[in-house]
């Protein structure tokens, strides 16, 4: 299978029913671009003993003597200007049942020639759903306490007298952004065509975040500017000291001031004040340390892996094991659990529910035609204004924090958890109306 771009391909080898390489394919001309960027940027960043100024390094000095660091530079360039988000979107838009996440294997970059990112995938055998929508299901029921009842509708008279007071037109701290970003020459021109990265980015209120802030703060969607931040050259590449300019167009943004209930709605389907209030409930209402919406997801899950059961191969898990650590290790409380004797059957059952949950959802998107929109991602991020509402989220959204500071994220890679999301609600509205 192979998908043309006029500078980027995919490319599709099934070896076999659970493994595919796929290949990413960089057009000469991008190469090229790229490597005369890359080597100017090494240019302007080193100061070799015997020149004068930097205009008097030959560049042909740079190739010879630090080609080590422009072939490093142009690997994680180009993988996250071109190939994450192209990869991304072409493994969803050819429903490829994809178990777990692609790895990168081997990347090829040559002056003169195309580049190749190579990716090895774990394919899982289709699943066949039948009339799952008619599956009988008994929704885990809410507490009866009338103080629940009070603590919604304060939650809701709250955040609607925030949006009432406080409208937001521009950009504030604490706000999601969108934004088109793009590579420009020292004439303001695209440097590499029309090919632009959408990216999400939430301005922190750290020191560490302060020029996100000086860059977003005060901009309204439809503003285009031009920056050579740290903050936006380290996300594209940290070997070389910057040298870029980019364009910047902002598309969107989420204002964290107040939650808004018109994004709620339209992510779960409901319409009415009476249905929001009842869906509220669901993080509201807790038994035994769980809320009643993780309950029902837990149910759903529960009920669908029994119709639809399938083994995972142990080194599906094994991966997961290693990212369930990753995330547990965050935990203040870790050394606690990792004293337990029976920790690694735990975090063994868990990494196989997971992965087995992953491979359901991913299916069923295929199987549906699901498709993903950016309103659906607004409505995604939403849900991360407030601690009580992430309770309505599943399958969390990658960190966005290096080091504490607030780094932009692909589109392509929100979609994915988004999604997953999407669907998720979907198996519940079917399964509960």
């Amino acid at each position: 299978m192979e998908q043309n771009d006029s500078s980027l391909r995919f490319d599709l080898d099934n070896v076999s029913s659970h493994f595919s390489k796929a290949n990413i394919i960089i057009s000469t001309e991008l190469v090229d671009k790229t490597y005369t960027e890359a080597t100017l940027a090494q240019k302007n960043s080193v100061r070799p003993y015997g020149f004068q100024t930097k205009k008097d390094i030959p560049i042909e000095y740079i190739k010879t003597n630090f080609e080590h660091n422009i072939n490093n530079h142009m690997q994680e360039f180009l993988f996250k200007y071109f190939v994450l988000s192209f990869l991304h979107r072409e493994l969803r838009q050819n429903k490829i049942n994809v178990a777990g996440e692609p790895r990168l294997t081997n990347i090829e970059i040559n002056p003169s020639s195309d580049a190749i990112f190579s990716f090895d995938l774990s394919l899982f055998p289709k699943i066949e759903f039948q009339n799952w929508k008619y599956y009988p299901f008994k929704a885990p029921k809410r507490k009866n306490y009338k103080d629940l009842d009070r603590q919604v509708e304060d939650f809701m008279r709250r955040e609607r007298k925030k949006m009432k007071e406080s409208p937001q037109s521009s950009i504030d701290i604490k706000d999601w952004v969108c934004f088109d970003i793009w590579v420009v020459d020292q004439k303001k021109k695209p440097t590499f065509g029309n090919h632009k990265e959408n990216l999400w980015v939430k301005v922190g209120y750290e020191e560490a975040d302060r020029e996100f802030q000086n860059l977003f703060l005060g901009k309204k969607p439809g503003d285009q500017l031009y920056a050579s931040d740290d903050c936006v050259q380290e996300y594209f590449g940290s070997q070389i000291g910057k040298n870029y300019t980019f364009g910047i167009t902002i598309k969107d943004f989420i204002p964290h001031r107040f939650f808004c209930f018109e994004n709620f709605k339209r992510q779960f389907r409901i319409k009415t004040k009476k249905e929001i209030r009842t869906r509220l409930i669901e993080v509201f209402s807790f038994r035994n340390d769980l809320s009643q919406r993780q309950a029902m997801v837990e149910e759903a899950f529960k009920l669908m892996l029994s119709k639809y059961k399938f083994d995972v191969p142990n080194y599906l898990v094994l991966r997961q094991q290693k990212n369930v650590l990753e995330s547990i290790q965050k935990n203040p409380d870790y050394h606690v659990y990792k004293t337990q004797k029976d920790f690694d059957d735990q975090i063994e059952k868990l990494a196989r529910k997971q992965i087995k949950e992953i491979i359901l959802i991913d299916q069923l998107a295929a199987n549906e035609n699901m498709k993903i929109t950016h309103e659906d991602i607004v409505s995604y991020l939403n849900l991360t204004k407030r601690a009580r509402m992430k309770e309505f989220i599943y399958f969390k959204m990658p960190e966005t924090k290096i080091d504490g500071q607030e780094t932009p994220i692909a589109s392509e890679v929100i979609k994915q958890q988004c999604l997953r999301e999407k669907v998720l609600n979907y198996i519940i509205y079917q399964l509960t109306r």
